[in-house]
């Protein structure tokens, strides 16, 4: 795999993974981290920055996504926004903790949106959350830890 391979490869499935598309960042990010022909911190520098851009899409696009909550191909129902809505009431920015986690993690972030978090909170603690995850993930893999 080459240089620009490589960092394609895993930047793309991190933004991926942070849509509601059903891919693994992860799986990529330990294969190159386990081929030791990058340096680990640009990996998790390029998951990261792969990852949260894809958070912030999903942050954008609840905020605009009230426009067409009427109409019939929305595929979220109102119940479930609602659902969603109260848990981000109830638990507020810090939910954004647990963004990093499958399936619930990419909803929180639309959800920031809908409820109009602001930007700069929305991507500090996002930062915080998907950095954290690939850097244990990092630390684990090459044996940083223990």
């Amino acid at each position: 795999m080459t240089f620009f391979t490589a960092y394609a490869a895993l930047f793309l499935s991190a933004f991926g993974a942070a849509t509601l598309l059903p891919l693994q960042s992860e799986a990529v990010l330990v294969g190159l981290l386990l081929a030791k022909a990058q340096p680990a911190w640009a990996l998790v520098a390029v998951a990261t920055f792969g990852n949260v851009l894809g958070s912030l899409v999903n942050w954008c696009l609840g905020r605009y996504v009230e426009h067409f909550r009427e109409r019939r191909w929305f595929p979220v129902k109102p119940a479930q926004m609602e659902k969603a809505q109260r848990f981000y009431h109830r638990y507020g920015r810090v939910s954004l903790l647990l963004s990093w986690m499958p399936v619930i993690g990419d909803p929180l972030t639309l959800v920031a949106g809908v409820m109009r978090e602001s930007f700069w909170v929305f991507l500090g603690l996002v930062i915080l959350a998907k950095a954290g995850r690939y850097l244990v993930l990092a630390a684990l893999t090459l044996g940083w830890m223990g």
